[in-house]
């Protein structure tokens, strides 16, 4: 079991080693941080969805923005169209699981924000209509993906795709992915550190 236990660290660090040496990857990350930065100076927003695992990534991300990730200053503003049960069930019910999160894409976006869709293969249907409802609203989207990026991919304004076919890796650096960006926008955004 030792060995197993270490065997799974090793492969996490293997698959975050070939981020840090992926230079395509590191500018699409350099360049999706620049764009929310100018977004939030703009006084527009992210928002972000997922399913199942990639849906609690999209609420943490959307909580250390609206919350805090570093230290105390004004709140930033984002949203995971995954957290409204009532919303969820209608749309749902109504209209097919498919367009769970374009529905609400077409109430609550705005020309300017960007649109952060998470899927481990990239082939996640209710994400590939949101991008096509985002791309109606003049909306910005990421793909947040794995393996070869999906359909998602071709679909995104810009893509992340971890280099990994393995889901826990992939989901392992997706948080990692989130978690630098919401550095980088905090301390751009509030430069001083200064809470207010």
């Amino acid at each position: 079991m030792r060995e197993y236990i270490k065997d799974q660290i090793k492969k996490s660090f293997e698959t975050k080693q070939a981020i840090y040496e992926n230079e395509e990857l590191l500018n699409n990350i350099e360049n999706v941080a620049k764009m929310c930065v100018a977004l939030y100076r703009g006084d527009k927003k992210t928002i972000l969805a997922g399913n199942g695992g990639s849906a609690a990534d999209a609420q943490h991300i959307a909580a250390e923005l609206v919350g805090r990730y570093g230290f105390d200053r004004p709140s930033i503003p984002s949203l995971a169209l995954t957290t409204d049960t009532s919303n969820l069930t209608a749309i749902g019910n109504d209209y097919g699981y498919d367009q769970v999160f374009s529905r609400q894409l077409e109430g609550m976006g705005q020309e300017g924000d960007i649109f952060i869709g998470i899927s481990t293969s990239g082939n996640s249907v209710n994400i590939i209509k949101a991008f096509e409802s985002a791309k109606k609203k003049n909306i910005t989207t990421v793909a947040l993906t794995g393996c070869d990026g999906g359909e998602m991919a071709k679909l995104a304004d810009i893509s992340l795709i971890v280099p990994s076919n393995a889901t826990p890796r992939i989901q392992e650096s997706h948080i990692l992915i989130g978690h630098i960006l919401c550095d980088i926008i905090e301390k751009e955004i509030f430069a001083d550190g200064v809470s207010s």
